[in-house]
């Protein structure tokens, strides 16, 4: 896919609860999310993401269309800052499913420094929203108001 093809994003991690652990598994997995419905320990420093560029990538039919949407994902970060693919859900779709693919393909190829508690590193589940926006399209209404142009004569949004 070409670089006008990526993905114009931004990536806000929303702490949701947090589990310890070193490799995961499918029951791992479950009790992670066990974790975040119970509130387990939470760590004292987020997660942060390494990758230099984002890996999430605009499907080129929708980015032909100038198809929009935002899709949040639960991913769940071990305590080495790895993203365990069997634990990533769709927690809000975007109502297109190629976007909310793309997403869940893109999460497979983040890194992070792992999330800490008490000066050591822990695993925990994040929310991740990723948004596709057309270069140049109109915000989406539920963009933030800061990002819309004044109205015209007051100078103010």
């Amino acid at each position: 896919m070409t670089p006008g093809l990526r993905v114009h994003l931004a990536i806000t991690f929303l702490l949701v609860g947090s589990l310890s652990a070193g490799c995961i598994d499918e029951k791992s997995a479950k009790k992670a999310v066990e974790a975040i419905q119970t509130g387990g320990p939470k760590p004292d420093v987020l997660p942060v993401q390494k990758n230099s560029e984002p890996p999430f990538h605009y499907p080129a039919s929708l980015f032909d269309r100038k198809v929009q949407g935002n899709v949040t994902l639960r991913i769940y970060i071990d305590s080495i800052g790895g993203v365990h693919p069997e634990s990533t859900i769709v927690v809000e779709s975007s109502g297109y499913p190629a976007l909310d693919s793309a997403a869940v393909t893109g999460s497979r190829e983040l890194s992070f420094v792992p999330a800490r508690l008490h000066d050591k590193p822990m695993g925990t589940s994040i929310l991740l929203p990723v948004f596709f926006r057309y270069p140049g399209a109109p915000p989406l209404p539920s963009d933030t108001i800061l990002h819309r142009p004044p109205k015209s004569g007051t100078g103010r949004p």
